[in-house]
């Protein structure tokens, strides 16, 4: 078996490679990665130097491959995002379609299809919800490509699936999308709350207990970067999950109202209110329990504490990276 593989260089695919390498599932397989403008350096991993952007390159690069995994993406850069973004998964999807051999395309999408805290859902959000993204390009991009995958499995008959993963946390990264003094993330709490409150917050280091447009504790989906990438390796190659959609979350939402009661509790942290327009929803994982027999581990307990207990060596900065 040999696996291609795109984003390998971002947050999950830096997490994914050495998982990959180590599960004895995977034992006899090779991987291919396909890089652009930063490439991992691993003796087990052949590099493709490429843009997605280039059909040609993908065509080539899918030479003997019998599984895709498609994790690269581009954020707010409309050019990019339709070149590389849309363009790319074009390409990629039509090599795959083309090349003998190949057996299972998988696609690590995102909750933005589904608008996540920008669109009100009376319901538990599943696969089978529309899609109604936010807006942006990436959202758009995103919809686009599950759009794409599910059209190739119409068209061709090929085995492709999509694990719609929401915001994924690793290390402190938890931590500082609630800092008032150094955010992660956003929105940025300059569109919620004038500058003299912000400032305030992070000087008394307070806590965002965040409310939803209906005045109750936001409840905001998440995953941590372990579990996204044993929900990947899981269903890479498992006959369950051909022409699925599966939501990759934690069991239930982050609730922000939990989040500064048990911070408030433990570190005697300070609690900062703050009205929003955002909606709660709730990104329902049974599906993949159900087929996959996949389970998160990281409860709201152990996110809190892994990122609380964190402490980031000088040379590992957080980064965002913009495009892709």
């Amino acid at each position: 078996m040999k696996l291609l593989v795109t984003g390998v260089t971002g947050k999950v695919g830096g997490n994914f490679l050495p998982a990959f390498l180590a599960a004895e599932r995977f034992a006899g397989w090779s991987i291919r990665a396909i890089c652009n403008n930063r490439v991992v350096e691993h003796p087990g991993v052949e590099i493709v130097r490429a843009s997605l952007a280039d059909a040609d390159a993908m065509f080539a690069a899918m030479e003997g491959v019998t599984h895709v995994l498609h994790m690269a993406a581009v954020k707010e850069s409309p050019l990019l995002a339709m070149e590389v973004g849309v363009g790319g998964m074009f390409n990629l999807l039509e090599a795959f379609r083309s090349t003998p051999g190949t057996r299972q395309f998988v696609l690590l999408g995102g909750d933005c299809t589904v608008g996540h805290m920008f669109q009100r859902y009376n319901e538990p959000i599943t696969d089978a919800a529309p899609r109604r993204a936010y807006p942006g390009c990436y959202a758009l991009t995103k919809v686009l490509e599950e759009v794409m995958l599910e059209q190739y499995g119409i068209q061709y008959g090929i085995n492709g699936c999509c694990l719609r993963a929401p915001w994924i946390m690793e290390k402190d990264d938890f931590r500082f999308a609630l800092s008032f003094s150094d955010q992660f993330g956003g929105p940025p709490w300059s569109e919620l709350i004038d500058a003299g409150a912000v400032a305030r917050h992070a000087q008394a280091a307070s806590v965002p207990l965040l409310r939803d447009a209906r005045g109750a504790p936001l409840r905001r989906n998440f995953i941590h970067v372990d579990d996204l990438v044993g929900a990947i390796l899981t269903a890479l190659d498992h006959p369950a999950a051909a022409g699925q959609l599966f939501n990759i979350a934690m069991d239930a939402p982050v609730d922000y109202g939990e989040v500064a009661q048990y911070l408030s509790a433990t570190r005697s942290l300070p609690v900062a209110e703050i009205d929003t327009p955002f909606h709660s929803n709730w990104l329902d994982n049974a599906k993949a329990r159900l087929l996959l027999g996949w389970k998160p581990q990281v409860d709201l307990q152990r996110l809190i504490e892994r990122a609380w207990d964190y402490v980031r060596a000088p040379d590992d900065p957080r980064k965002v990276w913009y495009p892709g």
